[in-house]
């Protein structure tokens, strides 16, 4: 008896022992196949981020994507709490789907040129990684970011084309519009607008804004995640940056065309391309705090709502 006492006592201390073992060797592991995950993300798609690099510094109109890796590392940073929270249940049937739809876009951007589909496939391969590793929870708690990092890969040049040329047209007609209320000799010659009958301002593709509105569409998607708002609201907020940089274009046109009456075409240009782009993003950012403080109005939130709607049911039963 006293050895099959000892036996049970030795037994108990070692099971706790064998079981932690078990626990902390889990999260290594699975530590260890995320790590390995990584390296071979990193090492397959080298060619593809390097090339997104030299998009960014070389076109212009996309030079604010270079941002976006950074902003959503804050986002994560933000939501380590809820993130931590979360149990790891990795989904692997929905992970290797969107791994295979991952590949599949890069394998069709290689073999036809495509270089925008396999960037795209970027953003699809770390959905991908997360729904494998983290699970469906985390994957919902991240999909903002997930979303939010396609705004890191400029528009395919089809796409770009479309877009380009209408901003320069409205652009164009939207400051001749405005400028006729302030000087009396106003005109427009296709995306030329003529100044007094004798000064001539060209709108070039480079000043059709698209320039301003991927980078108030980076920041409207930076505001929209890090206010507390509904999530149609922040729907609304990220679809505003739109209208919002075509207004802020226009006004820098306008700007510069007055410049360039009342003082001279050198210092008109000189506003245009220095001055007046650091001006129009805090200005664009008051617009958007703007329009949150009128939707802030103009909305009444649900838990204010309910106990409004019982007194009035009260109120009209009292009546009758």
């Amino acid at each position: 008896m006293g050895k099959t006492a000892l036996q049970r006592t030795c037994s108990r201390q070692i099971l706790p022992t064998v079981d932690e073992g078990r626990a902390r060797s889990i999260p290594l592991a699975l530590a260890s196949a995320v790590l390995v995950l990584l390296i071979i993300t990193a090492w397959s798609y080298g060619p593809t981020m390097t090339g997104l690099y030299k998009e960014w510094q070389r076109n212009e109109d996309y030079s604010a994507g270079q941002l976006v890796p950074l902003v959503a590392i804050i986002f994560v940073w933000v939501r380590r709490k809820d993130l931590r929270a979360c149990t790891l249940k990795p989904c692997w049937w929905g992970g290797v789907a969107l791994l295979v739809l991952a590949y599949a876009g890069r394998m069709y951007g290689l073999l036809f040129m495509f270089e925008s589909a396999q960037r795209y496939s970027v953003v699809l391969t770390a959905a991908g990684l997360v729904l494998l590793v983290a699970g469906w929870r985390v994957f919902r708690r991240v999909s903002w970011i997930l979303l939010y990092l396609f705004l890191m890969v400029p528009l395919p040049g089809r796409v770009h084309n479309l877009i380009s040329g209408p901003l320069q047209s409205l652009a164009t007609s939207g400051s001749v519009f405005v400028l006729e209320a302030f000087l009396p000799r106003v005109s427009r010659q296709g995306n030329v607008v003529m100044l007094d009958e004798n000064t001539p301002m060209a709108v070039a593709e480079a000043c059709s804004g698209l320039r301003m509105l991927t980078a108030f569409i980076i920041v409207a998607g930076f505001i929209a995640y890090m206010v507390k708002r509904a999530p149609w609201q922040k729907v609304v907020l990220v679809a505003s940056s739109i209208p919002v940089a075509v207004v802020c274009n226009i006004i820098r046109i306008v700007a510069t065309a007055i410049l360039m009456l009342m003082v001279s075409t050198e210092v008109g240009e000189k506003f245009f391309h220095d001055f007046a782009g650091i001006v129009m993003m805090p200005a664009a950012v008051l617009l958007l705090f703007g329009e949150i403080w009128l939707m802030d109005r103009l909305v009444v939130p649900e838990s204010a709502a309910r106990p409004q709607a019982a007194n009035l049911l009260i109120r009209k039963r009292h009546a009758g």
